[in-house]
């Protein structure tokens, strides 16, 4: 079977599963697969996943711009569950180099694609190649560009010279309200940049609260284009 129709299957038998079974169905199927832990809401993933397998493979990116709540966050989810989250930095040299032909901000001026390109996908890029599959937090509702993702994919942007890497969803089917829910009712540790108005986490200069009828996404690289909100991790 290829794994495109495996894929197709695992997406038919669990279109209406829970995020535990469709995290349980992951680690069956693909033992060495990855976590990503944003420092957001999706610590309900984590906190699932570490019901299901004590050795699960945590992963999170530092920037180096993340808000210093997002930094002791990440800390006291490890402290939390007992967990070793693996640190994920961009290359010292990439970094350097754009910083001292550019600033601190050229994201300002000329986008964001090549900053959260050396901050955030070389570092997921070298980190994956190590895994067969990762789990992403992801969901449908959460902007224009994520309505058609799947719970099971073949990820396309990290899949390393012809072999396939699988990209599991579990939260695509929920709401944010159904995850805020599940937060509180197990009391999982959360951002407490939550409780200051920010809907959706990244680093600190890309990011602010959002006010009221605002989408979650609209706090993300506000002076950019109001439906292009992704920093290129989640390419179909």
């Amino acid at each position: 079977m290829s794994t495109d129709v495996g894929v197709k299957e695992l997406n038919a038998r669990l279109a209406d599963a829970s995020p535990r079974e469709i995290l349980a169905c992951a680690f069956e199927s693909w033992p060495n697969c990855a976590l990503s832990f944003s420092g957001a809401e999706d610590v309900l993933l984590l906190h699932l996943a570490s019901k299901l397998r004590f050795d699960v493979r945590i992963f999170t990116l530092d920037t180096g711009r993340l808000h210093a709540q997002t930094y002791e966050f990440i800390e006291r989810v490890r402290e939390t569950y007992g967990l070793r989250i693996d640190m994920l930095y961009p290359d010292a040299e990439h970094l350097q180099r754009l910083v001292s032909e550019k600033g601190l901000f050229s994201f300002y001026r000329d986008g964001h694609a090549e900053c959260c390109g050396i901050r955030k996908i070389e570092p997921m890029r070298r980190h994956l190649e190590g895994f067969d599959a990762w789990i992403s937090g992801i969901r449908r509702d959460q902007s224009p560009t994520r309505r058609e993702i799947d719970v099971f994919e073949i990820d396309a942007q990290f899949s390393n010279m012809g072999v396939p890497l699988i990209k599991i969803n579990p939260l695509a089917n929920q709401t944010s309200s159904e995850v805020w829910n599940q937060i509180r009712m197990l009391d999982i540790p959360y951002n407490s940049l939550h409780d200051q108005g920010f809907a959706s986490i990244g680093c600190e200069p890309c990011t602010r609260p959002t006010g009221p009828g605002q989408h979650e996404r609209e706090g993300r690289w506000w002076w950019e284009e109001a439906t292009l909100k992704e920093c290129g991790l989640h390419k179909k």
